[in-house]
């Protein structure tokens, strides 16, 4: 029998990683589970993956293998996290935020912002639609309908559309064949601040196909920083999916899926709101295993995407001077991919394919508003505003050495046929003639790693290239120093070197990363930029940047139930052309907890400090922010306790940030004059956080 993803419990994880879980966790939610499993009837079936919630909460995930860090979107995680992807990954060292409010910030990854990093949804790529990024690709995902979260950090895969030169995050669902019978999931989470979460899910399967259906909500009201100031930043977010898939044996599955969710949010750093974020989905995939000794498996997938995006003044505050405006964007994007798994020998496996995608964006207004006539953009025809197309070739070669595979070379090529059309036809486009480029950008890495004989610790070295062409905030929504567009924004060249450890003992547990890059033609963001008559443009421009930096991780058991745990990361940037720094650099970070768990009851305590960062570049940045100025270092204190009076059933409570320490990240927007709200130069963070949550699976 096979699986698409072979399941193993927590504990067979720990084991297969040398006594390491591949999660580090805490409690810190109050959450009860029930967890019951019918027996199974007819024909023997791929086990199911999750039979019971043994982790209690998420606070730093490791990596499992080299530059891969895996995690569980569904365990409780500390601090709590907005429902959206970017909130997901900010606790995995590497990870920062750009911060907008109480949702939907833009997540960075040693430092990269943007479409630097590939983030696909079930193989699927999502974009987004403003302008100014206030919906970015992870605000259409909610991480508690994914079975895990995969990070691999670095252009180190070419596998998954367009290489990511900072990394790739893939957001999962595991679709192997169950048992028959009805598998249920729910959870209940509320805390501070009107924070309210509800998650439901249900499959039913019989021995040949499956109907799943999940759905989600999220509401908060405007969160409150230490010193009780409110912050502009309430949300509501609701998401649904359903699904039919056909397994007419072990190697075999077909399935066809649709999904839609929409949803509203406060900004702090801005003049509008997120009045809209609908989306809708349909999905169709397939997959074989085990045709033949050569073919061990072909996958295919097509997909649709569309997102429809409003951003007002008047739903979620009161306009200025009665004078309505709002902005309607959209954008429609298609695609598919087809690859085949070879075993070429017993230590060889070659995985190749083509994927492609394309995306149509447009856009209406509508400005100077009275109350009554706030609506109207809704009768208005759409605007053209561009167009993108991709294909991509690819193949990446796995080759063991030695008798006992210790050691191995992962290596990649991929080609991608870039088409950009601009579409505009107003004052910003030339002469208002449709314009279009052409490229062919090639990426490609190679990969050593090392299993030592002897010794529970695995090494490894790799190289990348990446070359990636201009998205739509760098391309078409930027102006450039000589003309009211960045059209002919050239592509990014990055190369870089990844080095590092994984150490797995009985007792402790160590990771160790580094890398340096080297990019040339780097897309810098610069605003408050004068040109002309104009004082406030925004420019997207070329420059050479180099970053270099890394993360640590350990883990050691105390005893059989305490154990001590710490991350660290840091990076660092230079702008080359302009011999500044490079501008949107995370500061250092590290944290550390102690954690009791016996099983039945346990508790924990995490201190997070995060230094000053006085390297900075006056409004410089990425398509998400620009560097506003220092910004001053803290120390944020979290406890927590659990309970889990059996194997089924998880009760545990916490406190995110108990001082009620004042503080805002570095990587932030600055707050925007709003009525009735303190005006602060970056977005502050949530006060102390008290939070429970409920998970039942059935």
């Amino acid at each position: 029998m096979h699986s698409r993803h072979p399941p193993v419990s927590a504990l067979e994880a720990s084991q297969q990683n040398g006594g390491m879980n591949r999660y580090t966790l805490t409690p810190i939610a109050c959450a009860l589970t029930l967890v019951f499993h019918p027996a199974a009837a007819g024909p023997s079936i791929i086990p199911e993956q999750r039979t019971a919630l043994s982790e209690v909460v998420v606070t730093a995930p490791q990596m499992s293998t080299p530059l891969t860090v895996v995690t569980d979107p569904k365990a409780p995680r500390q601090p709590v996290p907005a429902h959206d992807g970017a909130d997901y990954l900010k606790t995995i060292p590497g990870f920062s935020v750009i911060r907008k409010g109480g949702a939907d910030g833009d997540p960075v990854l040693r430092g990269m912002a943007g479409s630097r990093l590939n983030i696909t949804a079930d193989g699927q790529t999502i974009l987004g639609g403003c302008g100014s990024r206030m919906d970015p690709p992870t605000a259409y995902i909610f991480p508690a309908e994914y079975d895990k979260i995969t990070v691999i950090k670095g252009p180190q895969t070419v596998l998954y559309g367009p290489v990511g030169s900072a990394g790739t995050v893939l957001f999962e669902r595991n679709d192997y064949r169950m048992a028959p019978g009805l598998k249920f999931n729910s959870s209940i989470m509320g805390g501070s601040y009107g924070r309210s979460d509800q998650v439901a899910g249900a499959r039913y399967s019989l021995p040949n196909m499956y109907l799943q259906a999940d759905a989600t909500r999220s509401h908060s009201d405007d969160y409150r920083d230490g010193s009780g100031a409110a912050v502009h930043s309430a949300y509501t977010r609701w998401s649904s999916r359903a699904a039919i898939g056909l397994t007419p044996d072990d190697d075999t599955l077909i399935e066809l899926s649709v999904a839609k969710s929409d949803g509203r949010a406060a900004y702090a750093d801005r003049r509008k709101d997120g009045a809209r974020f609908s989306r809708q989905n349909i999905g169709l995939k397939f997959e074989k295993r085990n045709i033949s000794p050569l073919v061990e498996k072909v996958e295919a997938q097509i997909y649709r995407n569309y997102v429809d995006h409003v951003m007002d003044n008047y739903t979620l505050r009161t306009p200025p001077d009665g004078m309505y405006s709002a902005m309607n964007p959209d954008r429609l994007t298609e695609g598919g991919r087809v690859a085949v798994t070879l075993r070429l020998a017993d230590a060889t496996q070659l995985i190749a394919g083509i994927d492609m995608q394309s995306n149509r964006h447009t856009t209406r207004m509508g400005m100077g508003m009275s109350g009554p006539e706030a609506n109207q953009y809704r009768d208005q025809p759409r605007k053209p505003t561009a167009n993108f197309q991709d294909t991509g070739v690819f193949g990446e070669l796995t080759q063991g050495l030695g008798d006992q595979k210790s050691g191995r070379i992962v290596t990649g090529w991929r080609i991608d046929s870039w088409r950009a059309e601009d579409t505009r036809t107003d004052e910003t486009a030339a002469s208002g003639v449709t314009r279009s480029r052409d490229h062919h950008l090639n990426s490609s890495f190679a990969r050593y790693e090392r299993d030592l004989a002897g010794l529970p610790m695995t090494l490894y070295a790799g190289v990348g290239t990446a070359r990636r062409f201009p998205d739509y905030w760098e391309l078409v929504s930027k102006e450039s120093t000589d003309a009211a567009s960045a059209f002919n924004t050239k592509p990014e060249k990055t190369k870089q070197f990844d080095i590092g450890a994984l150490y797995r003992a009985e007792a402790l547990t160590l990771t160790a990363s580094a890398f340096y890059n080297r990019i040339d033609d780097f897309i810098l963001i610069q605003s408050h930029v004068t040109k002309g008559p104009d004082a406030n443009v925004t420019l997207a421009r070329n420059v050479d940047a180099s970053t270099w930096g890394g993360e640590l991780g350990a883990a050691y058991a105390l005893s059989a139930h305490w154990k001590l745990e710490g991350s660290f990361n840091y990076v660092r940037g230079e702008n080359l052309t302009d011999g500044t720094v490079l501008a949107q650099m995370p500061p250092l970070e590290t944290r550390f907890g102690l954690n009791y768990d016996d099983r039945t009851w346990s508790t924990g305590a995490m201190l997070r400090t995060v230094a000053a960062q006085n390297r900075f570049d006056l409004n410089k940045g990425n398509i998400a922010g620009q560097d506003l100025g220092p910004s001053a270092g803290f120390t944020i204190f979290s406890i927590n306790a659990g309970w889990k009076p059996s194997p089924g059933v998880l009760i545990s409570a916490g406190i995110d940030n108990l001082t009620n320490k004042v503080y805002a990240e570095h990587l932030s927007r600055g707050g925007a004059t709003l009525p009735g709200y303190e005006q602060t130069s970056r977005v502050n963070e949530p006060g102390r956080m008290i939070w429970l949550k409920a998970q039942i699976e059935l």
